[in-house]
């Protein structure tokens, strides 16, 4: 039981005595619950990050040298390179098998810019059977299981927001056929909303204003939760990172893992060709000699608009959320503080005020303190960046209209199909803009690739004009009931 003399003595010491101010008013449930949270706050940490991100705003300072960092081509381009992807592709198949591979997703965020009540995760995105997201991921997971005879573990995390809710959601879908010992929940850490003075807010008179830690914190999650105890025990080496919000990812991904293990990184990651030098993606580099990511907003305008002697972007591989991570980096990198540094986001945050009443303010008021998981790249030893194709495996779904709508997912998704399907000699109707003029949607269980397509589906399959069309686990096709 946490002893309330102790606390206000800590506060004190802190200059964050405001947080008792309505501590009398409450209910003893009440009460302990307060105590709990500020009893959690390491206070000595959380000083040193308000006199350098609040105080002094953490100011991004551009390293002396940029360049553009060096990637792997998404194909061979010769020889060398072709005989790097097969072997890399051998590798992977053989970690897989050998049961050295994590599925790792970062589930923590809601559905409300979707416009959707709940876990981004459990919001329905496929253009024909309307699966979530988590069920589309659970697929792949599971038919790569299949393919490679074993178990892959999937580690989840969620938010304390959306825990309860995300866990209650699988046990509803029965894991959407994954076994549950293979399905482990983690819940993301949070950090204090502060003021410009670096006082902590109150979203009530009894709870402190807190905040997801940002995906940076996956990896010290990773560790407080057990998970990487969990992953050791059952002989994970490899974790393979996505973030919940991208119906294309492929979660588990033969090449990218055979590369990482080949070239022996500790943390890799996929990039794809910027569509324009202000496409709101970070854009990989080599900082002052260290692979890293610059955010868009932080790259100097003059590099993101430079151009190679052939008109392409010199700066064009942008960055997107997919990595995979060394078990034993990641164990190294949270024996400890994590050595990531905190971003500063000034937001709009409800709080309550000195006289007790709630607030919602109009314009920003608090700074949000998160973590950035690809500010681990330059702590490691090596790394590889994979270049991919946005059509295979990029578009997310963030906003209710507009870019990275689920209208857009939808469309990218048919076309994918479409692509697969065509590669495959199936015939596939299109409008006279050359538009997909069919509802396709090919299930993971069937198909996670257009070379598994090929050797699985019938060319003389027709698609009509209009139709909807689901190509399931039984390798069945016709239009969904």
């Amino acid at each position: 039981m946490v002893e309330l003399g102790k606390v206000r003595e800590e506060l004190d010491a802190h200059g964050q005595s405001h947080l008792l101010q309505f501590y009398d008013e409450l209910p003893p449930r009440q009460q302990a619950a307060l105590l709990e949270q500020i009893a959690a706050i390491d206070f000595a940490r959380l000083d040193e990050l308000i006199k350098r991100y609040v105080v002094a705003k953490g100011d991004f300072a551009p390293p002396r040298q940029i360049e553009p960092a060096p990637t792997v081509p998404a194909h061979p381009v010769d020889e060398k390179t072709a005989a790097e992807h097969a072997a890399a592709r051998k590798l992977g198949h053989e970690l897989l098998a050998a049961g050295k591979v994590a599925a790792f997703v970062v589930a923590g965020g809601q559905g409300t810019r979707l416009g959707y009540e709940g876990p981004k995760g459990c919001f329905e995105v496929t253009p024909v059977a309307r699966k979530p997201l988590f069920q589309l991921f659970a697929e792949q997971i599971l038919a790569a299981s299949r393919r490679w005879g074993t178990s892959i573990p999937w580690y989840v995390m969620t938010s304390p927001a959306n825990d309860v809710a995300t866990r209650a959601y699988f046990r509803q879908h029965k894991c959407f056929g994954l076994n549950e010992a293979d399905v482990f929940f983690l819940v993301q850490g949070t950090m204090p909303a502060l003021s410009p003075e670096g006082k902590i807010l109150l979203a009530q008179k009894g709870r402190l204003a807190l905040s997801p830690n940002g995906h940076g914190g996956s990896l010290t999650a990773l560790r407080e939760s057990g998970a990487l105890d969990h992953m050791a025990q059952r002989g994970v080496e490899l974790i393979s990172y996505f973030q919940v919000d991208n119906p294309l990812t492929r979660c588990i991904d033969p090449l990218f893992l055979g590369l990482h293990r080949l070239r022996e990184a500790e943390m890799s990651a996929k990039c794809l060709p910027k569509r324009d030098p202000m496409e709101k993606l970070g854009n990989f580099c080599l900082a002052d000699g260290k692979l890293s990511v610059i955010e868009y907003s932080d790259m100097p305008e003059e590099l993101a608009m430079a151009t190679t002697d052939d008109g392409r972007l010199r700066f064009s591989a942008g960055s997107i959320a997919i990595h995979v991570i060394s078990r034993a980096f990641v164990e190294g990198l949270t024996d400890g503080q994590t050595g990531l540094p905190y971003h500063r986001a000034e937001k709009k945050v409800p709080f309550v005020n000195e006289q007790g009443e709630l607030t919602k303010p109009e314009k920003p008021n608090g700074i949000k303190l998160e973590m950035f998981v690809f500010d681990a790249l330059p702590l490691a030893t090596q790394a590889v960046i994979l270049e991919t194709e946005r059509s295979e495996e990029f578009s997310p779904v963030k906003s209710a209209t507009g870019e990275d709508s689920p209208t857009t997912s939808l469309h990218d998704q048919v076309r994918r199909a479409a692509a697969w399907l065509e590669n495959a000699g199936v015939h596939v109707p299109r409008d006279a803009d050359g538009q997909v003029a069919a509802a396709i949607e090919i299930s993971p269980l069937f198909a996670d690739s257009a070379e598994e397509l090929a050797a699985k589906v019938d060319p003389n399959v027709e698609i009509a004009t209009g139709q909807s069309i689901y190509f399931g686990s039984r390798g069945q096709t016709g239009g969904l009931k």
